[in-house]
């Protein structure tokens, strides 16, 4: 087993120890990684105090909240659930996209020791239920009209549910009250005393106290609830600090669901240090929001990187003759200036001259489009092609790639500027321990680590053995000190023959080419693999109508001859280079995107391979009827 521990001064490459570690903190000195989010909220108000802490898009016009504004309604709120009776250890799920509203329901949870349960917006209506009734949770903050009417639909399902409360949705709605009328209960009885109070009971709060139970929808099976205490997050909180560094000149785009702990964690990690959050509108004005708000730092899974990917590229497909030529001369250009930086030299002479050049014609565009102000992304969620992560590289737009787990608070590991190794996940974050098992399985242990699964003992034993490792599920190995993740253990195809197919890195590939928008590979137990792809449908119908191709459908499209050959020439050319039994033999178009709606996908975008599989098992089993 190879096995690598991360503190504030050794090496990463010294012997996993299981001592406790300490980090710098951002007000100077060692500051242990035991505590409370309470603590790091309260903190940041006291220090920061600016009057721009959260800003939000309400009317068309951006607006701004301050940090005492946040603190004052957070504990109203908090106020307001003790008056409704809602107390310590109860359960308060939360049902909302990202908004101010999100924030204040939580930390006046966190400050109460209530434990709030975080829903997927995008979650449908029937899968609530047994969220609901898992956690017995005793109320819902829900946002919009749409949301609360979800709720209502499955209420008598939920004989725990005592309270809908609103964001922006009103009785009307279904609400049984609005989260104005919950503050307006806690502006009641509010006063200096009752601050104090309050200041005094949320700094009272253990590190051991659980915080929050997320549920995990997971590739099979029922979603199992992650325990998630204080000090979990407070220490990934404080770890994450030592690795990216963050200044209250920098502002953070906000757009993931804070339902997802990778921007919930990121998000106590800004409002610790003093970063303005801005809440994107959604996920589809991202880049509208980018132009505005002008961040300097977003957290994102990498699809939002495949498309911005895509869309540069096609675009410069589409364009002139000369368009085209200057941007695959750019991209080459960049390319090799970032294999020079990347191997620690400074590029010099004739590719110096070039890259300025491939900067001024070509990426600064790029630049543009997120705002011109971005000093880097973060990406975390599922693996990230190096192929795009080095284009946006050498565009000037570093993505510091990580890696982590809901029951790991996330974060395990993470690319940093001193530590940069393009196709890793970076290296152990302080206090984090990583081990490879003899399997190839990651393992990790330290403060980060879940308590573990809600109502569900056996899964607990199954995840972390008897000396605190977490087994991650994940297939990776180190080298010198970086991690790299090669596939989920459950997700490796192992066909009739014994070969074992690690299908992401391909998948991955695939995704690359600009004809294809979703690719997943199917063969467990099968002679040979395949792949079912959703083609960009920009690209293809482009390609069909240049091609003098008619159609009145999409799915007569896909029917036809040469559609199909020019996909499987596509597909087959993007994966040249592969070992002949890790080559899918057969590929199947598929017309719509695979969709967290119809169970394809979790909320996180991870397929479901086995779910995929059943729902075209006869366009699957077609591909195999012919032999091959």
């Amino acid at each position: 087993m190879t096995s690598v521990a991360a503190d504030s001064d050794s090496s990463l490459n010294a012997p996993a120890s299981g001592r406790s570690a300490s980090v710098p903190y951002a007000s100077g000195g060692a500051r242990p990684l035991h505590g409370t989010i309470n603590a790091l909220f309260l903190d940041a108000v006291e220090r920061f105090d600016r009057p721009d802490a959260v800003s939000f898009k309400a009317g068309g016009v951006w607006e701004s909240l301050s940090h005492r504004t946040i603190l004052e309604r957070v504990r109203r709120t908090a106020l307001g659930l003790a008056e409704m009776g809602i107390v310590a250890q109860d359960r308060v799920a939360i049902l909302s996209e990202n908004r101010p509203e999100w924030m204040i329901a939580d930390y006046a949870c966190l400050c109460s020791s209530i434990t709030d349960v975080p829903i997927y917006p995008t979650l449908p209506g029937e899968q609530i239920p047994y969220l609901l009734n898992d956690s017995g949770a005793r109320a819902v903050f829900v946002s919009t009209a749409d949301q609360a009417r979800k709720v209502a639909a499955i209420r008598a399902q939920v004989p725990t549910l005592e309270w809908i409360i609103g964001f922006g949705a009103t009785i009307a709605d279904g609400c049984d009250l609005t989260l104005a009328d919950v503050e307006a209960k806690g502006a009641a009885i509010d006063s200096a005393e009752r601050a104090t109070v309050f200041k005094q009971g949320a700094l009272a709060v253990t590190p051991d106290q659980l915080v929050t139970l997320i549920y995990t929808s997971g590739t099979t099976g029922n979603p199992k609830g992650v325990m998630l205490t204080q000090d979990n997050l407070y220490s990934n909180v404080i770890a994450t600090k030592r690795s990216l560094q963050v200044s209250t000149s920098d502002l953070a785009l906000s757009f993931l669901p804070l339902s997802h702990i990778f921007e919930r964690t990121g998000d106590y990690f800004l409002f610790a240090n003093g970063v303005r959050i801005a809440y994107a509108e959604s996920i589809d004005t991202v880049p509208v929001n980018m132009s505005e708000m002008k961040p300097s730092l977003m957290m994102s899974v990498p699809r939002l990187y495949e498309k911005i990917y895509a869309r540069v590229v096609e675009g410069a497909a589409s364009g002139s003759g000369l368009k085209k030529r200057i941007f695959f001369w750019a991209k080459r250009v960049g390319e090799r200036w970032a294999d020079e930086k990347l191997a620690g030299r400074t590029p010099r002479g004739l590719l110096a001259l070039q890259y300025a050049l491939a900067k001024k014609l070509v990426f600064s565009k790029l630049q543009e489009r997120t705002g011109g102000n971005l000093r880097f992304f973060v990406s975390g969620g599922a693996p990230l092609s190096p192929e795009i992560a080095k284009f946006f590289y050498s565009a000037g737009l570093v993505i510091l790639e990580g890696y982590g787990l809901t029951e790991t608070s996330p974060v395990i590991s993470t690319n940093t500027f001193e530590h940069y190794r393009l196709g890793s996940v970076g290296r152990p974050i302080a206090g984090v321990e990583v081990m490879i098992a003899a399997d190839g399985e990651i393992l990790s242990r330290g403060p980060h680590i879940m308590r573990g699964y809600y109502n569900n003992a056996d899964a607990t034993r199954e995840a972390i053995d008897a000396e605190g490792w977490f087994h991650t599920g994940d297939i990776g190995e180190l080298r010198d000190g970086f991690l790299y993740i090669t596939d989920r253990k459950k997700d490796i195809i192992v066909t009739a023959g014994g070969k074992n197919i690690a299908p992401q890195p391909i998948e991955n590939r695939l995704k690359t080419n600009k004809y294809v928008s979703q690719a997943v590979m199917i063969g467990d137990k099968r002679k040979f693999s395949v792949v079912l792809v959703v083609p960009n449908w920009d690209q293809l119908e482009g390609w069909a109508s240049r091609h003098g191709i008619v159609w009145t459908s999409r799915a007569e499209l896909l029917a036809m001859p040469a559609i199909y050959a020019k996909m499987e020439k596509e597909v087959k050319g993007q994966l040249s280079g592969l070992a002949s039994y890790e080559t899918p033999k057969k590929i199947a178009l598929i017309e719509e995107d695979f969709s967290v709606e119809r169970g394809e996908l979790t909320p996180t975008l991870k397929v479901k391979r086995r779910v995929i599989d059943q729902t075209y098992k006869p366009l699957v089993d077609s591909l195999y009827t012919d032999g091959d």
